[in-house]
């Protein structure tokens, strides 16, 4: 087996009794095993995979000479050791018959869904959310070696950590807040991923189911809640209702014209609905008599008509 050097150096400085600074430099020589060479058994296995490519020569091209597309990358082992060189891609790569495999890696997003997840919140109410997650594979050497699956794992973590934050947050919380939810939720994912070469980038929250119950009772409090604001808004606008009408009757009061304009207006106003009503005007100045003071009296002692 082979082996390698390697230097190692120290460096440090000390303090003699004379008051002065030196600085030293240790050099040491280590040697050790060299984990990637190959074996006897390993050239050997290469050396015939040559000569099997030679020996079937044109036809050993069609599996020597690989092709990947511009958004894949391929992880090739020889005898179940990573190549060096890191992915290959895009374009032609070649490999040995027998001794090599590959593995394929999609560079592009992958998006899934979040199956519904039965989460209680913080204040005791049990709702099912459901969300979306956007990843894609930003080192494809740590997604094939570092993890069996990444595609499993990922939608199983997302999964546990969509319970773990919504647990976190009240009802009102969740219904309001949903963007700062899905970057928490984004965050914590892309930082549990990254050993894997996974890069989350963005979850939304799709949906969140409340029981029929609190459904109910939330409508109830929403229709109470609307018919309070219309009623003060009512009164209100009774007010200044109110207010206008008593600085007109001011205004009618200093100019009897007024009026007179205000009841041929409301004729007006009447007569474009187009509607049958019959309107007999009653002249204003026939009510004084009954409004003075003295009307009772001279209703009484008026001789009767013959």
């Amino acid at each position: 087996m082979r082996t390698y050097c390697a230097l190692q150096m120290e460096f440090g400085c000390y303090d003699k009794d004379s008051g002065e600074v030196e600085c030293y430099v240790e050099i040491h020589l280590v040697s050790a095993a060299n984990p990637e060479a190959a074996g006897c058994v390993e050239r050997f296995a290469t050396f015939m995979s040559l000569l099997l490519v030679i020996i079937t020569f044109p036809f050993s091209l069609f599996e020597c000479f690989k092709v990947v597309q511009e958004f894949e990358r391929a992880v090739i082992f020889r005898l179940g050791r990573l190549r060096k060189g890191g992915a290959r891609g895009p374009g032609l790569f070649f490999v040995l018959p027998c001794i090599d495999t590959y593995r394929k890696v999609d560079l592009r997003t992958v998006s899934f869904d979040v199956p519904p997840q039965e989460v209680l919140t913080r204040d005791s109410v049990t709702v099912a959310v459901d969300a979306v997650v956007y990843y894609r594979i930003k080192e494809p050497l740590n997604a094939v070696v570092r993890v069996a699956d990444y595609s499993a794992s990922t939608r199983l973590l997302a999964a546990t950590t969509l319970r773990n934050v919504l647990g976190m947050r009240d009802l009102a919380q969740l219904l309001s807040d949903r963007e700062a939810i899905s970057h928490m939720m984004q965050a914590n994912l892309d930082e549990a991923t990254d050993p894997w070469g996974v890069e989350v980038e963005r979850v939304e929250i799709k949906d969140v189911r409340l029981p029929v119950q609190l459904q109910r009772a939330m409508a109830a409090e929403a229709e109470a809640d609307r018919e309070a604001r219309a009623k003060i808004i009512a009164a209100e606008g009774e007010i200044k209702a109110s207010r206008a009408l008593k600085e007109a009757s001011l205004v009618m009061v200093d100019n009897p014209m007024a009026l007179q304009l205000r009841y041929l207006q409301s004729l007006n106003t009447i007569s474009a609905e187009k509607n049958s009503t019959i309107i007999f005007p009653f002249p204003m100045d026939f009510l004084r008599s009954f409004m003075s003071p003295g009307a009772g009296t001279s209703i009484t002692h008026s001789p009767l008509p013959v």
